[in-house]
């Protein structure tokens, strides 16, 4: 990496720190509904892209199984605990079997 690259990054970065004390306050009431949704989208997003995909390819293996066993055992209001053991071996019975 090249030293100007490294010093707009340096400058951008500070820039975005710099803008969000200037204008935090009045841009955090107007979208903290939003902001606190942002992170459990994200975390859906990553669990998706984690369970669904292989590479650049679509999957559906036991890691599929897992997720829809984790997901029916907290529809069911199961402890958390429950629902990781319930996940991890509904993944195991899957692979043991397939």
């Amino acid at each position: 990496m090249s030293w100007s690259a490294l010093l707009l990054l340096a400058a951008g970065a500070y820039a975005f720190k710099l803008i969000g004390l200037l204008v935090g306050d009045r841009l955090s009431e107007r979208f903290s509904v939003v902001a606190g949704l942002l992170p459990a989208a994200l975390f859906a997003a990553i669990v998706v892209l984690m369970t669904f995909t292989e590479g650049s390819r679509l999957v559906f293996d036991a890691r599929l199984v897992g997720v829809a066993a984790g997901a029916v055992a907290l529809w069911r209001r199961a402890p958390f605990v429950l629902v990781v053991l319930i996940a991890t071996a509904s993944t195991a019975a899957w692979r043991a079997v397939t």
